[in-house]
């Protein structure tokens, strides 16, 4: 498969009059000060240049309704306040349409996004993937459908009401030169078969890359995970790993990623994953049950891990 090549779119100290001989005392512990001041700048400065660690998100928004009491108006700040709080480096969303992912953007300005409407252009909701500018370079992206012709844009061959697809993006990670490919996508929430059907072509285009740099696969698969055809096909014989399973640490065990506005629900299923293949170890990953006053800012919880990606650079 062919990746299109990215065009992207002081403060003042005041020393009063005292004796010459306070005056030395006063000096060296204020020069002491700063020294220690700005030595501990300098530390902390280093420290986040050498932390490899990349902070990823799936999110499904919840396209934009105007109907209270889930209304997007509401819910905007909370899906800010719940982004910043994180601070992903990588976010990948599904559901958002394109007004509502201007909003996010505008309330996000470290953040640049990409994404295509599953209808084409601006139409339909995305599958936008957002990016902190700072730290990721895009240096190609592309988008299939989940169908017989994915090339189509808009098409559906597996019997969903609704046309569905796929984002993909390769990064480069600024602060160490690695790259990786991101994938974002949200399967069918009816059709057990296009899901399976999905699942397949998936992993088919991972397999026709036949590259040795890590892959992230994240979204809303509508499936449970360990439990769902459409999972085996991606996990099967190891070739997608789940940070669920991998990670070292775990915040949220049981609870079900899916909301619906209405309880946070335990011995749930978990159908918003984050897969990884390659080179890629998991050190923590958590469902985020964040909320205000008793409203969610969506009907799913994001799903975050923090990743460590190895391999050449």
């Amino acid at each position: 498969m062919l990746f299109q090549t990215l065009a992207i779119h002081h403060g003042r100290f005041n020393i009063t009059a005292m004796k010459p001989r306070m005056f030395c005392p006063v000096l060296f512990y204020l020069l002491a000060f700063v020294a220690a001041f700005f030595a501990a700048l300098a530390v902390r400065a280093q420290s986040v240049a050498t932390d490899d660690t990349l902070c990823v998100m799936t999110y499904n928004l919840r396209y934009a309704s105007p109907k209270p009491p889930n209304a997007w108006p509401t819910r905007r700040p909370l899906v800010r306040e719940v982004i910043q709080s994180v601070a992903p480096d990588v976010i990948g969303t599904q559901e958002g349409v394109y007004a509502q992912l201007l909003d996010v953007a505008a309330d996000l300005p470290d953040y640049d996004w990409l994404g295509l409407g599953r209808d084409g252009g601006s139409r339909g909701e995305f599958m936008a993937v957002f990016f902190r500018r700072v730290r990721l370079e895009p240096l190609a992206f592309d988008h299939y459908w989940l169908s017989d012709t994915p090339e189509v844009i808009g098409s559906r061959t597996w019997g969903p009401t609704l046309a569905r697809m796929v984002t993909l993006v390769k990064f480069r990670d600024r602060r160490n030169g690695r790259e990786f490919y991101f994938i974002n996508t949200h399967f069918d929430h009816q059709v057990q078969v296009a899901r399976e059907k999905s699942a397949t072509l998936v992993r088919r285009r991972v397999e026709e890359w036949n590259t040795t740099l890590p892959v992230l696969l994240v979204g809303d698969f509508n499936a449970r995970a360990g439990q769902n055809p459409a999972y085996d096909i991606l996990t099967g014989d190891g070739f997608f790993r789940d940070t669920w399973d991998t990670a070292k640490e775990r915040k949220g065990e049981g609870l079900a990623t899916f909301n619906g506005f209405k309880a946070i629900q335990k011995d749930g299923a978990r159908i918003d994953w984050i897969l990884t293949r390659g080179n890629v170890t998991a050190s923590r990953t958590e469902i985020n049950t964040f909320t205000r006053d008793g409203q969610f800012p969506s009907d799913h919880f994001p799903v975050v891990t923090w990743l460590r990606l190895g391999g050449a650079k």
